[in-house]
Order: C-alpha cells, then structure tokens, then sequence
C-alpha cells in the first residue's frame, strides 16, 4: 500500500529521522497558512499523488513570497499531473505538501527494500541523487552502491560505515548520518514496508542530513498489524475498480486492453495475460479470484470485470483445485441471472469436479464457449477481437 510523503514524512518524525518542517494542505487558503507559519521564505509548494517525477511535471514550486506560495498552491491544485510513473492519463492532485526551503549543498539517494535474491534486505545508494536517479541506473549503475542487511542480524555498524564512505559523507554529517540511516532502517522493518526511498536525501550548507523527499510503501500482507498505515490509505489515489474488487478480496489490477480475464492464482493469471497477447489481444485486467472463491465472489468478479467499457470479450482459465470446479460454475450461473452478460465468454477449466461444472453449465442454457485447452481458448480469443 502507497502513502502520500506528507504521511511518510510523519512516520519519518516518529523515528527521528529528519525532514523539513511543513504540513499538508488540501485548500489554497490552508497552503497561504501553513507558508505564513513557517517563517521565513523560499517555501516550496508540492503535489501530493502516489507517483514520482512530480518536479518535472511541474507539480513542485519554490515560492519566495506569500504571493507565489498563493499562485503555485492555486495553479497545482486540481491540476491533472502527468509524470513517467502515473502514464498519459494523469493524476488529479487533491492534496498540497507546504515546506520550508533549504540551503542545500548535495543531493544523494537512498533506499531500502528487500532482495528476493539473496533472501536479506539491500540499502541502495547513490551520490548521484535527485530527479535524474532512472536514468543513473540506465546509464551509470557503477554509481549505485548496494548494502545487504541480514534481517535476522539487523543493521549493525559496518553496514552504516560501508553506506557513509559509498556516499563520501563529510565527516561533520557522518554522525548524524548513521543515526538516520539506523532510523530508516528500523521503520522499514517495523512496519513490513516493501520500499522506503529518500530522494533527495540532502546535505546542507551547514552539515545537516535531512530527507528532503520521503517514500514509503507497505506490504499489504502485513497491514492487518498496522491499523495506524490503513488510516493513510487514500481511495482517490485508486483505480475504482481496484477498490471495489478488495471489497470482496479478489486480486484485480485494471489494464488497458479488451480481454476480461478471470483466473485462479497470480501464476496461472500471468500465463493467461500472455497467451491473450499472444492471440493478439490484450488484457483489459489481472483477475485473481484466489483458491478459496466462492459464488458470490465469482459474481462480483463478473459485474467488475463488465464494467470496464472496454471488455470485447472475457477469457475464464481456471483449474481446480481448492476452488472446484462446480463451485466456479455456479457462481457463472449466478452472475449471469443477475447481469446482463453482452459480450462472448470462453471457458476453460480443469480439475476437481469438472464434469459436474460442465454439466451446471449445460443445463444452464448459457451460450457459452467452451475450450478443450489453452491453445483451443488462444484461437478462439483470436477469432472474437480480431
């Protein structure tokens, strides 16, 4: 789960690890405020959306006076910001990050997430900070140091002192520097975080560490331990679609293409999005309805996935096993008396129960398309879009 860099910088200030001072501001009369409280001028005026590359969207200001702090607040919010991470469609910003400005010296990156590979959590580095980081990793990976933390150790002194000398921090900032780090450190792992990202971290004029920037993602999986993150969770940053599906915990990511697809585990679902491309369609959605569904929850998944206007077709590739395949029948009976199903549905499916399914399905007297395997459902998609 996503959290706004105002809400990240807020779990920043419980573990001490320092930011600008600021706050959030959701109106052009709350912004002018919250700059007329911090003092002293350059403010900076930020976008508050659940995507990077806001300051080459234009959705990061540095006013120098209550008039500009005025005029940016204004022009940014309701403004729909279009960055490399949110695509062409944009994003709404709803919501404004006010902050003072800062006499700064040097920008570095700095990250944490956890290594699938080596089984430990990585702190990722870089002295090449700031907005131009994707393009370091493209061009210059040289310049990105990686630490591993065994999580069963934790973070121990040589793993700060290796991050310090990577960085080339002066050596006024490395004290303040390693207490940070130890700080982010113990975030990311208190709160089962999947990416906590500083960028810019900056070193001031006078020697200050400060997170400039902050990023934190939290593994959904773990969010039943950490009712605090689940108060962060804002709605408007979703996909509708999205919402609505985690209503009845089904997996569904919504996509750009016109096949609906409705599949039982996150493996089978990335074969079938492949075979659609393959047929030369593509998948309007990633459709889990996990092992356990029952016919309610395969109704729901039906009415979500018809109610993306784009939907030609929809692809049912299920096998079964903890979900049978007479269960999933009936839940395809059950939608279809309730919706009004207007576009061509194949089906395949195997396992527990299939004969039983199949049969539910012929006495149904839904027209249906059947598919003896995954090629024969391939070249059936191929024939409906195409």
């Amino acid at each position: 789960m996503k959290i706004h860099e105002y809400q990240a910088k807020e779990l920043f200030r419980k573990f001490d690890v320092p930011v600008p001072e600021g706050s959030a501001a959701f109106t052009v009369e709350e912004a002018v405020d919250v700059a007329g409280t911090l003092g002293e001028f350059p403010v900076v005026v930020k976008a508050q959306i659940h995507a990077g590359g806001r300051g080459k969207g234009g959705g990061v200001k540095i006013a120098g006076d209550i008039e500009e702090a005025k005029s940016y607040a204004s022009q940014i919010l309701g403004m729909n910001l279009v960055t490399h991470q949110t695509g062409p469609e944009g994003k709404v910003v709803q919501k404004l990050l006010i902050e003072q400005g800062l006499a700064i010296d040097k920008e570095l990156y700095l990250s944490i997430l956890p290594d699938r590979a080596t089984a430990k959590n990585v702190i990722m580095a870089s002295e090449a900070g700031g907005m131009n980081i994707e393009e370091v990793a493209e061009k210059t990976p040289e310049k990105i140091i990686k630490v591993f933390v065994d999580p069963m150790l934790g973070i121990q002194g040589y793993h700060l002192r290796e991050a310090m000398f990577g960085l080339n921090i002066p050596k006024p900032a490395m004290k303040e520097f390693s207490k940070l780090l130890k700080n982010l450190y113990n975030l990311f792992v208190k709160y089962d975080c999947s990416l906590v990202e500083i960028n810019p971290l900056v070193l001031t004029k006078d020697d200050r560490v400060i997170a400039l920037d902050a990023k934190v993602d939290v593994d959904s999986n773990a969010l039943y331990r950490h009712p605090d993150i689940v108060e962060y969770r804002d709605l408007d940053e979703e996909d509708p679609l999205e919402v609505e599906a985690s209503k009845y915990n089904l997996n569904y990511i919504n996509l750009d293409g016109n096949v609906g697809n409705m599949v039982n585990g996150a493996g089978l679902a990335m074969a079938t999005m492949d075979m659609i491309k393959t047929a030369g369609a593509s998948p309007a959605n990633f459709l889990d309805v996990g092992g356990g569904a029952n016919a309610e929850q395969i109704e729901n998944g039906f009415r979500i996935i018809l109610s993306d206007p784009n939907v030609k077709c929809i692809l049912i590739n299920i096998f079964g096993g903890i979900l049978r395949c007479d269960t999933l029948s009936e839940g395809i009976v059950q939608a279809a008396k309730k919706i009004n199903i207007e576009v061509p549905v194949v089906i395949r499916m195997e396992g527990t129960n299939v004969e039983r399914g199949r049969e539910i399905l012929a006495e149904s007297g839904m027209e249906l398309i059947n598919a003896v395997d995954l090629n024969d459902a391939a070249a059936k998609i191929a024939e409906i879009v195409n």
